[in-house]
């Protein structure tokens, strides 16, 4: 009987990546359950110092702070002080969180993509199971051609 001719057996990685969703950022941020406790409290704080840390709210503070130095760099009168102040304060201050800050858009905009990826393969393997079901109605049908004209020549 052609039927017989192949069957399909789904992948095992169709069945877990069902399960387990399309892979974020978020997901690899936090160790699994099963690591040590210090593990996981050690992501949990630097989580949530970098959530606190990462936004404008954050490098508008950390700016305002570093310009309370700014008029004692400057009544120094020395350039090393100014350029000192510029690059070890200011810039170290403020970019800390405006670059955070980006980092968190470019997580979101990668989670984004894996999630566009996701729904394109789920996409990709329905339309390959359609296929592989339509292949056995076709088989199905064939058979029973097949079938027919056996009767015709056995009669």
């Amino acid at each position: 009987m052609m039927s017989d001719i192949f069957k399909f057996i789904p992948h095992p990685r169709i069945a877990a990546r069902e399960k387990a969703g399309p892979p974020k950022v978020a997901d690899v941020a936090m160790p699994p359950a099963t690591a040590p406790w210090y593990d996981r409290f050690n992501a949990t704080l630097a989580v949530k110092i970098t959530r606190g840390v990462g936004t404008m709210w954050c490098a508008y503070a950390f700016a305002a702070l570093a310009v309370v130095s700014l008029p004692s760099a400057i009544k120094s009168g020395s350039a090393v002080t100014l350029v000192s102040w510029i690059s070890q304060t200011f810039l170290q201050l403020v970019l800390l969180s405006i670059i955070i800050v980006g980092q968190n858009v470019l997580a979101a905009a990668s989670d984004k993509r894996a999630e566009a990826t996701y729904e394109d393969g789920d996409a990709v393997l329905h339309t390959s199971l359609d296929i592989q079901h339509h292949l056995e109605a076709q088989d199905a049908q064939i058979e029973k051609i097949l079938g027919e004209i056996r009767q015709i020549r056995h009669a």
